[in-house]
């Protein structure tokens, strides 16, 4: 085989990995957070919130792997980043 052939074989390969992935993301249930919930997170794959205009408590969701590489999704509020300037 020519390198050319390889390249595009682990190109083809890492695009279906991803797209894999994101399609399981897209099933898993997201999980509410409250005080005391055990968790099991080996690796943070994202980690988003609700824009706020302001300073304040804004709405945010982690997705992650536990420890046996299954996907969760976790909801949780936090506030908001562009309150990280503020006092």
């Amino acid at each position: 085989m020519n390198p050319k052939a390889i390249a595009t074989a682990c190109l083809f390969a890492a695009l279906n990995i991803c797209t894999l992935s994101a399609h399981a993301e897209a099933k898993v249930t997201p999980q509410t957070c409250s005080y005391g919930t055990q968790l099991d997170i080996s690796k943070v794959l994202s980690l988003t919130e609700d824009n706020a205009p302001q300073c304040g408590i804004v709405n945010a969701q982690m997705t992650y792997l536990d420890s046996h590489n299954q996907i969760h999704v976790l909801d949780y509020r936090k506030v908001a980043e562009n309150c990280s300037s503020e006092n």
